[in-house]
């Protein structure tokens, strides 16, 4: 399930590295090939709010199957695309499947024992993780060595393989919900309204979101300007510290499950504030920033494990809806945190850009202190939760 995320999850961001040329192929100018790629993030949310609540009303194995199958034709279809008109739809169509993952970590929240939910989402969770980060640097690579429309179609079957797998591997059988599929979709803004858990999860997740897609956009703005002027593969590289953060996720869910989320949400933002603060002065250093940015990512990560587990604990019966609200919110945050990080370093500099994002993770870390009355037992004790704080 890790790896079937990870590979799904990674399919929205392939391109990215390749922009250059994939719009030197079409003979276009790359403003137009990065509107059709912002169709990605777009489909990605409509994926969110209408496929992922499909794994609690069907079979998890056929459901999932059946999005692999169309993301690997949507690739082939992208790796065929000759104009930007066609390639925008064909996108978003390929961000929408990329869900994939967000219904994975539902499913691995529902099939997981009470006492062991945030260990089974810590590693899935990370497979998300290593996707948005390895997909830039995986699809740059093979766009060098393969051609763009060459590295699409490995994806294609990679995912074709993965449809095959999830029939094999996931559950049969549909979940237990009792309520229909219009009707989900038609009580997710209601979730917000009737659960406070789900409400205090949203909104701290949208916040550090924010100052993670920030953080990642703008530094890679900042580093391509002088004095730096480094080119995009180098600047790609600094994602492999990142990438290194991702080890945090697996322990964060043991820890959650033994401490309980607050904990683990605490620590982790402190240390990512601090990396952020840190790495603010420190960009002209290139190995503190390195290491900045790693505990930046774990931080945030261990963070997201924790927080993803309270939200599963709602109702672990039926996951998948109270899933899909939160992560709309959360990628939404994230959408204006990357257009935010980017314009930022352009009109105030990176140390501005940082510093916003220090506060936006300092107000999640406030937001969790003062909102403790609301904390889910989740797959712990209150007892857990609370005492041991």
């Amino acid at each position: 399930m890790a790896v079937a995320a990870a590979v799904g999850t990674s399919t929205i961001y392939p391109l990215q590295p390749a922009i250059a040329d994939v719009a030197d192929s079409m003979g276009t100018q790359i403003a137009a090939v990065g509107i059709a790629l912002a169709c990605g993030p777009v489909g990605y949310m409509v994926g969110l709010a209408l496929l992922v609540p499909l794994v609690d009303r069907f079979a998890p194995g056929r459901v999932l199957a059946a999005q692999f199958a169309v993301l690997a034709g949507a690739l082939v279809a992208c790796a065929a695309a000759g104009t930007v008109t066609v390639l925008g739809p064909v996108i978003g169509t390929v961000g929408a499947c990329s869900a994939v993952g967000a219904g994975l970590s539902s499913v691995a929240g529902r099939s997981a024992q009470p006492h062991r939910r945030a260990t089974v989402l810590g590693t899935v969770t990370a497979g998300i993780s290593v996707g948005i980060l390895a997909g830039r640097i995986v699809g740059g690579w093979l766009s060098d060595e393969l051609g763009w429309r060459a590295m699409l179609l490995v994806f294609a079957a990679v995912c074709a393989l993965l449809a095959v797998c999830c029939l094999v591997v996931l559950p049969a059988t549909p979940g237990r919900t009792e309520r229909g599929y219009l009707a989900t979709l038609r009580s997710l803004p209601g979730l917000f309204a009737r659960h406070a858990t789900l409400r205090v999860a949203a909104v701290r997740g949208f916040l550090w979101f924010f100052a993670f897609c920030a953080v990642w956009a703008g530094i890679a703005v900042a580093l391509s300007e002088p004095p730096y002027s480094y080119s995009a593969e180098r600047i790609g590289l600094y994602a492999l510290a990142g990438l290194s953060g991702v080890l945090a996720t697996p322990i964060a869910g043991v820890r959650t499950d033994r401490d309980g989320a607050r904990r683990v949400i605490l620590v982790g933002l402190v240390l990512a504030g601090t990396a952020t603060a840190i790495a603010g002065f420190s960009l002209a250093n290139t190995p503190v920033t390195l290491a900045c940015l790693a505990v930046f990512d774990a931080g945030l990560f261990a963070a997201q494990v924790a927080n993803q587990s309270t939200v599963l604990a709602i109702d672990p019966a039926a996951p998948a809806r109270f899933n899909s609200a939160y992560m709309l919110v959360y990628f939404v945050g994230g959408s204006l945190g990357t257009a935010f990080g980017a314009a930022s370093v352009e009109w105030f500099g990176w140390l501005a850009t940082a510093a916003t994002s220090t506060a936006m993770i300092v107000v999640a870390a406030m937001i969790t202190v003062f909102a403790r009355r609301f904390a889910p037992t989740g797959s712990v004790s209150r007892r857990a939760v609370f005492g041991r704080v």
